[in-house]
């Protein structure tokens, strides 16, 4: 769920009334540049629900080749969605950055406090499916401070996120004294429960998950539109990919595969949500691969796109609708692969064709209304 929706307000500019985000453009930028670029970021978050669906319905076993295929977006989808998020965040945010307007707190708040409220309360349900809303939430409120500050210093801060931050998690976790647990918390836990478990010990700790967020706000002070910008993403994003996946397979074959209980030895795993430094950089390396080559597409306002674009534009809609899938229809299933890949298939065909056939009749989604800040 990119933020470049969930963050949509009304913007001012020249006295002419215009939502700043999903398929609108700012005016001084050039509307069909602006226009094109968003869509390329829509395509991304689609491809991210796409993925997401097929991680969440499972399953994640088997070492056959399309086993192996099929859990490709595991570790990968997530961090995607992520880093749009920081994207977004820096597009949104461009007034208040090059014009030193005011923060727009009142719209930023209210999300903040609807993704928290909606996040825990879609632990309840039995989807088996941990929730990156809370920490969506929490990623909102420390980006706002950070909105005007220098684009060296978030890269920086991404860099030192990804190096310290899994330091941290694995403290913690040695801390608690225990195997790895996974237990979401929900509106019925305290307050210091809910914090630590989005801080620290929950499956989306913000220590580890600023990175790709902070990255992707860097990102968005970039000049998306240029090609040359998009190669670069292309070439160091394929190079971080590679890098980190290779550093810990050769780390892992010179010192054995990390134990079950949470250890320094963990730091050689790549392996997705470990929340590792290699598997951050390889999996936030394939994300911007993945963004680099869809800005590289010229044309996305074809047809045969526009319900697939749909979903993106409604991510939230989308990742809410999907869980409830789950508990209604899915669980305790899948068994197998064709099973998964069916029951993937069914609900992103449900997905498409409601978001596109609300989008066309209403516009902004019902889970995207409800992040407006309402008027009084």
């Amino acid at each position: 769920m990119d933020l470049l929706c969930v963050f949509q307000y009304q913007d001012r500019v020249g006295g002419e009334s215009l939502l700043t985000g999903c398929l609108q453009g700012s005016a001084r930028t050039g509307q069909s540049y602006q226009r094109q670029r968003v869509l390329a970021l829509d395509a991304a978050r689609g491809l991210a629900v796409v993925g997401m669906i097929a991680v969440n319905i499972g399953p994640r076993g088997g070492e056959s080749l399309s086993e192996v295929l099929y859990r490709l977006p595991y570790g990968r989808a997530s961090l995607l969605f992520v880093l749009l998020g920081g994207i977004g965040m820096s597009l949104l945010t461009r007034r208040t950055r090059e014009e030193n307007t005011t923060i727009p707190w009142a719209a930023i708040l209210w999300r903040v406090v609807i993704l928290l409220i909606v996040g825990l309360a879609l632990e309840v349900p039995d989807h088996g499916v941990a929730v990156i809303l809370p920490t969506y939430a929490s990623l909102i409120l420390l980006a706002a401070p950070l909105i005007r500050a220098p684009s060296k210093l978030l890269i920086v801060f991404a860099g030192i996120t990804a190096g310290i931050g899994p330091l941290i998690w694995i403290l913690r976790q040695m801390l608690l004294g225990a195997e790895l647990s996974r237990a979401p918390v929900t509106e019925m836990d305290s307050f210091a429960a809910v914090l630590d478990n989005m801080l620290l010990t929950g499956p989306y700790p913000l220590v580890v998950w600023s990175a790709p967020f902070l990255l992707g706000m860097w990102l968005g002070r970039q000049n998306l539109r240029s090609s040359v910008a998009s190669t670069r993403m292309i070439i160091w994003g394929a190079a971080a990919t590679v890098a980190g996946r290779a550093a810990s397979q050769i780390l892992v074959a010179f010192f054995g595969e990390p134990q079950d209980n949470v250890g320094w030895d963990r730091l050689s795993t790549s392996v997705g949500h470990s929340q590792m430094p290699l598997w951050l950089i390889s999996g936030i390396g394939s994300a911007v691969l993945l963004l680099g080559l869809l800005l590289k597409i010229q044309e996305w306002n074809r047809w045969w796109l526009r319900p697939f674009l749909a979903l993106g534009v409604m991510a939230f809609t989308a990742y809410v609708g999907h869980l409830f899938i789950l508990a209604a229809v899915i669980r305790p299933g899948p068994q197998d692969l064709l099973e998964g890949a069916v029951a993937t298939a069914g609900t992103v065909l449900a997905l498409v064709a409601f978001t596109s056939l609300w989008y066309a009749s209403l516009g902004r989604g019902p889970m995207e209304m409800v992040l407006q800040v309402p008027r009084l």
